[in-house]
């Protein structure tokens, strides 16, 4: 009997890693081609895109009727890849990742390599590392940073749960990710910091 257990727990892995990676190639070929995904993250389900092309950050945009002068955060699948997009990555901001209980999202000065549309005064941006396996794979796979922001028009409530989502919001983007959307495991939103060069700390949300 035990045996069976054993065999059926494989062959169920086996099975969310499969529909995992089938999903994840998809969620990749259609960002690069400048759409838009619906998806899980570390926290709640979020609407993306690859956080470099313009025009794909303003279809989220128009998807949330979202003011343009709202910035929005980006994920990044390592901390190595907030290099890339922030003129200068504080000291802090790795001690701060590492020592987080949960997830984290900074603030940091001087963007670089992001669409405009993402920034705020400053040039500033948020960028969180995913803890979460799925959107990890997903930064490393699209070799680019993605947008992160929740599944709602603005103003609405934001969903927790992926049948939560409202319909307008999933006709409106390219591609809807699989995975986990049985999920019912409350995320709790993540930690807001603002960081400037010289590591001095403002902390928007504990």
């Amino acid at each position: 009997m035990q045996f069976f257990l054993i065999f059926f727990d494989i062959a169920a892995k086996r099975a969310i890693f499969v529909v995992m990676e089938e999903d994840l190639k998809t969620a990749v070929e259609v960002m690069r081609k400048g759409g838009v995904i619906l998806y899980p993250t570390d926290t709640i389900w979020g609407i993306g895109c690859d956080a470099t092309n313009a025009e794909a950050v303003d279809k989220v945009y128009k998807i949330k009727k979202r003011a343009s002068n709202k910035a929005m955060l980006v994920l990044v699948g390592k901390m190595e890849d907030v290099e890339n997009y922030v003129e200068t990555v504080p000291e802090m901001a790795y001690q701060l990742n590492e020592l987080s209980e949960k997830p984290i999202t900074i603030i940091y000065d001087n963007a670089l390599n992001l669409a405009q549309e993402l920034l705020g005064d400053n040039s500033s941006v948020g960028i969180r590392v995913s803890r979460e396996v799925f959107t990890q794979r997903l930064c490393k796979m699209l070799r680019k940073p993605i947008v992160s922001t929740s599944a709602n028009i603005a103003g609405e409530p934001s969903p927790a749960f992926f049948d939560e989502i409202s319909d307008e919001i999933k006709s409106a983007v390219d591609y809807i990710v699989k995975y986990r959307q049985d999920d019912k495991t409350p995320h709790a939103p993540s930690s807001v910091v603002m960081l400037s060069a010289d590591n001095t700390i403002k902390i928007l949300r504990p």
